[in-house]
């Protein structure tokens, strides 16, 4: 064997593994190994280990780890790092733990792979602490650790780490600075205006990447007119491809959509082809099925025909555009149909309500080997109306160990709850193992949604003993359930805890405590919630003047109408909620005239069509104050809904006022019409007793108990 021709063999090895060409470089080493003339080095097998590492073929570089060893090559830094990286590469931390171990002396490449590996992979407090105990901790090691909090979401950990690489006056970088910037979101607007005008200082502003962060910053913020600021102000100076992308995805993303296409003409004038980058954004702007077809041509003529991506983010524009035929064509001539390309698939049958067509796609994509993820999962849940398919579900994936996810637990434990499968959806819930606040309120709304109010204020109380606090949402739905069972001290409790939390102002809150106290019987207490409100909309006045109704104040509801409609700030319309409630007022304190003129303004002033609920109250506001026969001629007159609701409406007012001729005529209707024929008899035969025609109330009564029934008790429950 010649030395030389080793060296030979290294540089054909490297030269495939630089130009990508990775399944090759590792079929040349296996040649190599079954070759009786050479015998790998330190650098062949530190070549073959970066090839393995790249098409993250963990068995192919487990092999390669195990020659590095009988060869005694891992003491060599730059093999042991290549093993390092592998491992890193194919997310085995506990593998990368043990090789970074056992490096005596590891490098900035040793410490910033690791580092890295760490933050990719969620051991985001482990690397901090391991950063303390680098010795000399240069830019490259703080950007690692910057980088990958960054890029997996923990913006607050690489926020932190930025201020304190400033304040120990360590410098700043391209990297670093990019990096904060792009994960900065709404709730760091004063800190990424800090961090631009340390990137306007330090004349970085001259580097595509950092421009590019910046542009990105900006729309995160939902702030246009500064990204446009950066753009114009880099204009020949630090534009790339990826500027135009930037500018292109955030104004789709704000759904600008007609100055996204003419960024993306804009960029092909100055010189920049598009990239798969560019049509997967331009595609989401896509509203017309003829400017989809043509930015689709454009695609298919710059050669991204045959990229996945492309063509799936085409499947998601055509399906919006209404074209499923057209949507199904790209999906059928994909060559390597991937995960995503199923997914946008059931997606879109999903969007179209097209359960049959899900359900094939689904066992189709297994069948091709392909096993679903979280998202397919959420498709196949959005479409779902009978708990055997949801369970057919659920078996597939707890098979594939999809359950283990938190956000495919918290879509069954909705799912589950939706259709009253509390037991099945609780059980999840339990072993649940990283629960996080959506697990907590779609359980306690859960329990709610199906009447088991006490077990969602139980569970309230052990999510307050947890790690996690609730959110106004949470609240919203314990508030409801005290509302619901009337629960005044729990009730209050919460009140406090809102106070104390500083959600007072939360007008969602504040809509939901008017409605609290109010059924509890705490009028008072509603009207000092709904005065110490500062912003009040719709529904906070609708609360109000239900409040008022439930308590039999008509004329105070009156008023309260009045003076929504007078407000001043925040302009509110009334909807068809509050004059049922203020119609519903009226009818229970026997104001006529006012509800008369309330029902004329809803239709005359409003615009608004009358429902069957507002002609309900009309009925039973005329009836019960005597004026039947005006009542019966509303019921008769030409475009009125007649409803059964409404002539038990009736029923009851001919019931109180004794009118028997009226009485008879009702009766029959609701005999014919309604299941409940047992409360027609109770309330026919009081008539008849009323009127003095014993003989026949006897025989109604007779009639009753030939069906049954039996009057049901009421009962009432407060806890004060």
């Amino acid at each position: 064997m010649n030395n030389c021709d080793l060296i030979k063999v290294n540089c054909l090895l490297a030269k495939l593994t630089k130009s990508q060409q990775y399944t090759k470089a590792l079929q040349l080493f296996h040649h190599i190994q079954s070759s009786q003339h050479f015998k790998p080095d330190q650098y062949t097998l530190s070549t073959t280990l970066t090839a393995s590492a790249k098409l993250c073929d963990l068995s192919a570089g487990n092999q390669v780890h195990s020659h590095v060893i009988r060869a005694g090559f891992k003491i060599f830094p730059h093999v042991a790092n290549t093993i390092l990286f592998l491992y890193a590469k194919a997310e085995d931390l506990g593998s990368a733990k043990r090789v970074f171990e056992e490096i005596k002396a590891p490098d900035v490449y040793s410490w910033t792979t690791f580092l890295s590996a760490c933050t990719n992979l969620g051991e985001v407090d482990h690397a901090c602490h391991l950063l303390e105990q680098i010795p000399e901790r240069n830019e490259a090691v703080w950007n690692a650790v910057i980088t990958g909090c960054a890029d997996n979401g923990y913006s607050d950990f690489a926020v932190s780490l930025f201020n304190r690489m400033h304040l120990l006056g360590i410098r700043h970088d391209n990297y670093s600075l990019a990096s904060v910037l792009s994960s900065c979101c709404s709730d760091l607007i004063n800190f990424g205006s800090e961090v631009h005008s340390i990137v306007i200082k330090t004349g970085f502003l001259a580097r595509a990447s950092v421009t590019n962060a910046l542009i990105t910053m900006y729309f995160n913020f939902g702030s246009d007119v500064q990204a446009y600021k950066v753009f114009e102000e880099t204009e020949g100076v630090a534009r790339d491809q990826v500027t135009y992308n930037a500018m292109i995805a955030g104004l789709v993303s704000l759904g600008r959509d007609e100055h996204a296409f003419k960024m993306f003409a804009s960029m092909q004038h100055v010189g920049f082809y598009p990239n798969e980058r560019t049509f997967m954004s331009i595609m989401g702007s896509c509203r017309c099925e003829i400017v989809a077809i043509q930015v689709h041509t454009h695609a298919i003529k710059n050669g991204f025909n045959d990229f996945n991506s492309v063509s799936n983010a085409a499947i998601t524009m055509y399906s919006s555009c209404g074209d499923l035929q057209a949507a199904q064509m790209i999906f059928k001539t994909l060559k390597d149909k991937d995960r995503v390309s199923w997914n946008t698939m059931i997606t879109s049958y999903a969007q179209e309500n097209l359960s049959r067509d899900v359900m094939l796609a689904f066992l189709q994509m297994q069948l091709h080997g392909i096993k679903p993820d979280e998202f397919t999962i959420g498709s196949l849940l959005s479409i779902m109306d009978s708990v055997v398919c949801i369970d057919m579900i659920l078996a597939t994936v707890m098979k594939n160990g999809l359950i283990s996810k938190t956000e495919v637990a918290n879509a069954f434990i909705s799912m589950l709850s939706k259709h009253n499968v509390m037991d099945e959806a609780y059980s999840i819930f339990i072993e649940t193992n990283f629960k996080n606040l959506i697990s907590w309120n779609s359980m306690i709304f859960g329990f709610h949604f199906n009447g088991c109010s006490v077990n969602g204020l139980n569970l309230f109380s052990e999510m307050l003993m947890s790690d996690l606090t609730p959110d106004v949402y949470t609240l919203s739905i314990v508030l409801n359930i005290c509302a619901t069972i009337s629960d005044l001290r729990d009730g209050k409790e919460i009140h406090g805890y809102i106070i104390k939390s500083n959600y007072f102002h939360d007008r969602s809150l504040g809509n939901a405590l008017i409605t609290l106290y109010s059924k509890c019987g705490v009028l008072d207490w509603s009207q000092k919630v709904f005065e110490l409100m500062i912003n009040k909309d719709v529904v906070s006045w609708n609360s109000m003047i239900s409040a008022y109704a439930q308590h039999g104040r008509g004329e105070e509801a009156v008023s309260c109408f009045g003076s929504m409609q007078k407000s001043k700030g925040m302009k509110v319309e009334p909807d068809h909620t509050t004059f049922t409630a203020a119609l519903t007022a009226c009818s229970h304190a026997g104001l006529v005239d006012a509800g008369v003129e309330i029902f004329n303004s809803m239709v005359n002033k409003y615009g608004i069509e009358p429902r069957v609920d507002h002609f309900s109250c009309l009925v039973d506001l005329v009836g019960r104050a005597g004026y039947l026969d005006a009542a019966e001629n509303l019921i008769k007159s030409d475009g009125f809904k007649v409803h059964s609701s409404i002539w038990w409406n009736l029923f009851s007012a001919c019931a109180a006022h004794g009118d028997l001729r009226l009485g008879r005529i009702v009766a029959r209707f609701l005999l014919e019409a309604e299941e409940d024929k047992v409360g027609v008899y109770v309330i026919l035969a009081n008539i008849l007793a009323d009127s003095g025609h014993w003989k026949e109330a006897e025989d109604v009564r007779k009639m009753m108990r030939s069906y049954g029934g039996a009057k049901q008790p009421g009962y009432s429950w407060i806890r004060s």
